[in-house]
């Protein structure tokens, strides 16, 4: 999808649209699957149930990590290449190695790679809390370097932590951090279900209500999630970028007042980024320094 279907008018500020297409090429699921994993993306042979971990109290986190290794504690690898390429037919395999994730110096990495592997003819690595960890409101704050690169997909997002039992788009997604090919534009969108179809809003750092934030996304930036009763905002270097009104169920956002869990990938082309893909740009990563979680 292109980036100008997700620049929202003025009147629908921090409104849901719950008549939005049902098209998910932007979330990277697809409506139109029966199976919970080709709805999410995710493997259910390496997802379990679904858990709230609080930080100890002398910690000013709920939940936290700097890392300084891959803390097999809170995070999952899942592996291959998902239903249907992910729900979006992207083509690298995830796995786990670490020619695809590792951490240097405090810095976890996410490299996408150029190389024939299980049939695919991409790798990266896609890891999820599910399980691990997932909330309900509160702060998220993430110091994130993104890759650039025609075919190029990296995101940091969130999905319902009751997804194995209602599947997607019921169990509610928030698109944190999304970006494709070398457009240095950064996505936020709410994904959920409405009588029973799919309902998308989102904006952009290009165009949020006639504010425009001009971005290096390769270069470090601190995003930020607010999640309240109210108000789903995002922001990067405080720069607003996105906002939802989810206040008494708007549009039928209860999704979003119930537990979500964190994922990170890079993925490689699909329907959003499309399917030209210019190899000299790997391996191509994304970079955290942490992510944290306060009330």
């Amino acid at each position: 999808m292109t980036s100008s279907s997700f620049t929202s008018s003025s009147s629908r500020h921090s409104e849901p649209n719950p008549e939005s297409s049902s098209s998910s090429r932007h979330s990277g699921l697809d409506p139109e699957s029966s199976s919970s994993s080709r709805h999410s993306g995710l493997d259910p042979e390496s997802s379990s149930s679904s858990a709230t971990v609080s930080s100890s109290s002398d910690s000013p986190y709920l939940w936290n990590d700097e890392f300084n290794t891959i803390d097999t504690t809170k995070w999952t690898f899942e592996i291959g290449t998902g239903a249907s390429g992910w729900g979006n037919n992207e083509k690298e395999y995830y796995t786990a190695r670490p020619e695809n994730a590792y951490v240097q110096d405090g810095i976890l990495h996410i490299c996408a790679n150029k190389e024939s592997y299980n049939g695919s003819g991409y790798t990266s690595a896609r890891m999820i809390s599910k399980g691990k960890y997932s909330f309900t409101y509160g702060t998220v704050e993430a110091r994130i370097a993104l890759p650039t690169g025609k075919g190029i997909w990296p995101a940091f997002w969130m999905l319902g932590a009751n997804i194995d039992e209602v599947s997607w788009p019921a169990c509610g997604e928030i698109d944190i951090i999304e970006a494709v090919n070398s457009e240095n534009v950064v996505y936020g969108t709410n994904h959920w279900q409405f009588e029973g179809n799919h309902a998308e809003y989102g904006n952009n750092t290009g165009d949020f209500h006639g504010a425009k934030k001009e971005l290096d996304i390769t270069q470090f930036h601190t995003y930020k999630l607010t999640w309240d009763e109210k108000i789903i905002a995002m922001y990067v270097d405080d720069f607003k970028y996105h906002e939802i009104s989810i206040e008494n169920n708007a549009g039928g956002t209860d999704a979003f007042h119930k537990p979500q869990f964190f994922l990170l990938n890079v993925a490689v082309g699909g329907n959003w980024p499309g399917f030209e893909i210019d190899d000299a740009q790997f391996p191509n990563e994304m970079l955290v320094d942490y992510i944290r979680v306060t009330r």
